[in-house]
């Protein structure tokens, strides 16, 4: 079995050595990579078993870079056969996390902006839905969700990241330089997404907030069906796992969005929604 650094020297052909972790997300092992000849690396590892690295090396040549917004694959190991665990080595993209904007409300609006920018990439392969399995989740808002749930499941299909949220993106100054984390990229509706970033939103600042960014989103994408069930589907799927977000927050220099501080947002969002 060859180490990863070993195994990233052998795939991009010039020694590496480690820079830093990169935080901001509990999934894999994320570390910055220096290389031989002057350039910097992402390499991520998962635990035994887990699909996120073969599911990214289908969408990210998808994505052929999104303009520089996504990362370019470089090389990857999806059993772990070579290094003992899924490997994958990405291009490193310019910025780092940003939670705390000086200007909220621009923050959003390229939250949304660059949201429609993704949908609106053609999809050429097959790529899982989401909703196939049904409503998943548990909360005072389920009852609605699997009422309308055909409904939902109706729309328009299009290319989703599925984890849209403020801390999978990345910021030089003002201006959103890069969309991370596509382990989980699906077929699914647009709301899908939407939603999901309003959520972290509406628990990192509030609904208006959350406004700014759909707006945005509208302005860009058109228009857009059934936010609030979509909303009610998005607090039921967070509904028994909020607490386990706080880790991704305090990351990110968010260490107030502690789990009982999570569960407290999500129960007073919930009850706008119930």
């Amino acid at each position: 079995m060859t180490d990863v650094l070993s195994w990233a020297a052998e795939q991009l052909g010039c020694p590496v050595r480690r820079l830093r972790p990169l935080t901001g997300g509990t999934h894999a092992r994320t570390e910055l990579l220096a290389t031989g000849d002057d350039r910097e690396v992402v390499l991520r590892v998962f635990p035994a078993g887990d699909p996120a690295v073969r599911r990214e090396t289908r969408v990210l040549p998808l994505l052929d870079g999104l303009a520089g917004l996504a990362p370019r694959l470089l090389a990857a190991d999806p059993d772990g056969a070579a290094t003992g665990r899924p490997t994958l080595l990405v291009s490193r993209l310019p910025g780092d996390g940003c939670l705390a904007p000086a200007d909220p409300p621009s923050w959003a609006r390229q939250l949304g902006r660059t949201l429609a920018r993704i949908h609106a990439v053609p999809v050429g392969i097959e790529l899982r839905d989401p909703l196939a399995a049904g409503p998943t989740g548990a909360g005072p808002t389920g009852p609605t969700v699997r009422e309308h749930w055909h409904r939902l499941v109706a729309q328009p299909r299009v290319l989703t990241h599925l984890d849209y949220w403020s801390g999978n993106t990345l910021w030089v100054g003002d201006r959103l330089t890069g969309v991370v984390d596509w382990s989980g990229a699906a077929y699914a509706p647009r709301g899908f997404d939407v939603a999901w970033c309003r959520l972290d939103l509406i628990l990192l600042y509030d609904s208006r907030i959350a406004d700014v960014f759909t707006d945005a989103y509208r302005s860009a994408a058109g228009s857009l069906d059934d936010v609030e069930l979509w909303d009610r589907s998005a607090a039921m799927h967070a509904y028994g796992q909020i607490e386990t977000w706080a880790p991704n927050y305090a990351g990110l220099g968010r260490p107030d969005l502690d789990g009982p501080a999570l569960r407290d947002r999500l129960t007073r969002w919930t009850d706008t929604l119930a």
